[in-house]
């Protein structure tokens, strides 16, 4: 039976009013905690002027809640905020459980997910950077698989506080590992740039159906769930557009609101496709009721990872989960989409709209690039497999000697093109 327990999610009166609901909030802490298989006996709101400084809500609701976690015999409070360790401790002491903050169960979450060497290396240093301001004890209560590389480990591990020296000395070990990852996955970058295939990265909130989407254009087999953070690591798969022409399209780890800081910096490496994608493209869950908020969310993060023209440019934006909204909604919102030039309705479920997305990152892969007519050789099948390799072959008409072509191809590999095969004639 998994672990019993109660989460909590405090409202700032002064943050009321930011377009999300706070209804939709609870929603969403629920769905993280579920997402390590806990399961949530209890849930409530409760609204403050100001967090408490020992017990960041106030004393009479923390001992309302001691009574509810006494009497559903309830081992582990999620608080969906930034809790100190002085908050951390006294609400442990009152409530007599594990307490743990908004911070440490997206971390538990990722622990969780992440299976690349890359993923697992981040993870263990967001959580030890976490852990050195803190330095508690672990809790063995918790039957956990991975053995207490995290806040919620399981029997067997020891009970004594971290030394911050042996937390530091790790830090700067997983450090160097994470450069020597980062090095191969530069490597593997610069053997792409040398294909050379424009990388699509999707983008979006947690749970909007960026692996259900990738998996249906590229018929791969990537992890995807109804679940909050299903995807951590970065999956990359070849897909081939409508004209033929190939592009790599990469599946990211979700975004979040207040996305803990330790995250942000931790997993940049991660998110480096996306800083070097050729498009962006911003898969929102069309259906849920704080779809707007998530958009900000997701824009904000994107902001600061250092994307901030892309965003103002506008993203191509890709309005999933169609197929969970009534159907009057759903023409009417098919009508706005028709006007938009960057925006496509689908459903990755069902396929919906799945051709009008994949005209659609045609059509913005080819804005910037060069038509060329020229006349090849036929005998010169190299010069027209660079051609077929890195261009959209728009026109190709064949006589006995020679090959007439109308090619889309992207500035530098025109260029590259005519240095390569000087003896191709351009009509």
């Amino acid at each position: 039976m998994s672990e019993k327990t109660f989460v909590l999610h405090p409202v700032l009166k002064d943050k009321t009013g930011t377009g999300r609901s706070s209804q939709a909030e609870l929603e969403e802490i629920k769905n993280l905690t579920a997402a390590i298989d806990l399961t949530v006996v209890a849930a409530e709101t409760v609204l403050l002027n100001r967090p408490n400084a020992a017990l960041y809500v106030g004393k009479g609701a923390a001992e309302r809640i001691r009574d509810v976690i006494r009497e559903n015999e309830i081992t582990l409070a999620v608080v969906n905020a930034s809790l100190s360790p002085v908050q951390q401790r006294n609400l442990e002491k009152l409530w007599n459980c594990k307490v743990i903050d908004r911070t440490a169960l997206i971390l538990e979450i990722f622990g969780d997910r992440a299976r690349t060497k890359e993923g697992v290396l981040q993870v263990e240093l967001a959580h030890l950077s976490y852990q050195r301001s803190r330095l508690v004890r672990g809790w063995t209560h918790l039957e956990r698989q991975r053995g207490g590389k995290g806040f919620l480990g399981g029997p067997g591990e020891t009970q004594i506080e971290l030394d911050r020296r042996v937390i530091t000395d790790n830090i700067v070990k997983l450090k160097k590992e994470l450069e020597e990852v980062k090095r191969t996955r530069h490597l593997h970058r610069k053997a792409r740039q040398r294909v050379p295939f424009p990388v699509v990265a999707l983008v979006g909130y947690t749970n909007a159906g960026k692996s259900t989407l990738f998996n249906r254009l590229t018929n791969a087999d990537v992890f995807a769930r109804d679940m909050l953070f299903a995807t951590l690591d970065p999956t990359m798969r070849l897909l081939k557009l409508p004209s033929g022409r190939q592009v790599i399209l990469s599946d990211t780890v979700g975004f979040i609101s207040d996305l803990p800081t330790e995250l942000v910096a931790a997993f940049r490496a991660t998110l480096e496709e996306v800083l070097e994608a050729s498009l962006i493209v911003h898969v929102r869950d069309i259906s849920h009721p704080d779809t707007m908020a998530q958009k900000a969310d997701v824009e904000n993060v994107l902001k600061a990872l250092g994307v901030t023209k892309q965003v103002d440019q506008g993203l191509i934006e890709v309005l999933n989960k169609s197929d969970l909204m009534e159907s009057q909604e759903r023409s009417a919102l098919q009508g706005a989409v028709s006007r938009q030039d960057k925006q496509v309705l689908i459903s990755a479920m069902t396929g919906e709209g799945i051709p009008e997305l994949l005209a659609l990152l045609e059509k913005a892969l080819s804005t910037g690039r060069l038509e060329i007519s020229a006349d090849i050789p036929v005998a010169d099948g190299a010069a027209l497999a660079y051609l077929y390799r890195v261009g959209e072959v728009l026109f190709r008409h064949d006589e006995d000697q020679i090959c007439h072509v109308r090619v889309r191809l992207d500035p530098a590999d025109a260029s590259k093109f005519k240095n390569i095969f000087p003896q191709v004639v351009y009509a």
